[in-house]
């Protein structure tokens, strides 16, 4: 999760149930879109990395630059092999000792085809980031979890 708090740190709480979400659940507390964690292995090891996204039919949208990390990192150069990364989203409230985490697995996939780019670019996702971000890149889910601590939904 980004902010690790620990339920009962001093924040008046007490230590909550870890309840473990279903995947319906998970998909409706994503479904809003915006900011999300990629990870995955590169040539220097683990790399954790934010993006902007979008949940389109089940899958993770996002854009990014040509050239950059989820570029040539995420390309196995090989047809129809691909890599299996990891992509979380949570959101915590420190004071409540409350939260969620929903992490999505699957395969990473750069997006080419005209048909491919045409129904990326129709789902609206935008960058924060600035400079040119061309490359859309979709994670198909494979498993889809998900974790909330404490009694807020």
């Amino acid at each position: 999760m980004g902010e690790q708090v620990a339920a009962g740190d001093g924040h008046g709480g007490v230590p909550g149930a870890l309840e473990t979400l279903g995947r319906e659940e998970c998909l409706r507390l994503i479904s809003a879109g915006g900011v999300g964690r990629v990870a995955f292995n590169d040539q220097g090891g683990p790399v954790i990395l934010p993006v902007n996204y979008v949940l389109h039919e089940e899958t993770v949208i996002f854009r990014t630059a040509v050239g950059g990390p989820f570029d040539a990192g995420l390309r196995t150069g090989v047809e129809g092999v691909e890599f299996k990364i990891a992509f979380e989203v949570d959101q915590l409230d420190a004071t409540t000792s409350q939260g969620w985490s929903v992490l999505v697995r699957g395969g990473v996939h750069h997006l080419s085809t005209p048909d491919e780019l045409a129904a990326a670019q129709a789902t609206g996702v935008q960058p924060w980031a600035g400079g040119e971000r061309t490359l859309y890149v979709r994670i198909s889910a494979n498993e889809i979890t998900g974790r909330r601590i404490g009694s807020g939904r």
